[in-house]
């Protein structure tokens, strides 16, 4: 055996800790969560997984809620792509130059937004709250908040029409 015996006996070696404890899968309690992040008018984002909180480098994670009736200023997120989950309440997301364009997602809906898609959220239940939960593709919580669009008064309803939501005329 000779002297290289004593690599057997690590799991005693009290002096170093596994690689993984405190570097290893990090939960983060709902009850947790960090506002402090970019915001945007008639919204209240909280951060769950950034950078500063867990390390993280290619993506950014958290929840967004609005309340019933409200609508978000319009805004976009810069080369980032996001992905919102509908926990709860019914969305109304508008977009494009005029926000010409407009979509309708409930409990269970997944929502992409590109880079650079000027876009407004929209709470469409006046009696609840919208709770999503929101992922973006890098740690950066880039938003930039546009103020001189000039809205169409009736966007361009656009069906997500698929075998689960059926057109909403059909």
């Amino acid at each position: 055996m000779g002297d290289h015996s004593h690599d057997h006996d690590r799991p005693h070696d009290h002096d170093h800790e596994p690689r993984w404890k405190h570097d290893g899968v990090r939960v983060i309690s709902g009850d947790k969560l960090d506002p402090n992040t970019a915001q945007t008018p008639g919204m209240f984002r909280q951060a769950a997984i950034n950078h500063a909180r867990v390390g993280a480098q290619k993506i950014w994670a958290g929840t967004v809620a609005i309340e019933p009736n409200a609508k978000t200023g319009v805004h976009h997120h810069g080369e980032l792509e996001s992905v919102i989950y509908v926990v709860s309440g019914k969305a109304r997301m508008r977009w494009g130059e005029r926000l010409e364009f407009v979509a309708e997602a409930g409990p269970g809906d997944f929502i992409y937004v590109p880079p650079f898609v000027p876009h407004q959220e929209i709470n469409a239940d006046p009696d609840n709250p919208l709770q999503c939960v929101l992922v973006r593709s890098d740690n950066e919580a880039v938003v930039v908040n546009i103020t001189d669009v000039d809205p169409v008064e009736q966007p361009e309803e656009v069906y997500w029409v698929d075998p689960i939501h059926k057109h909403p005329h059909g």
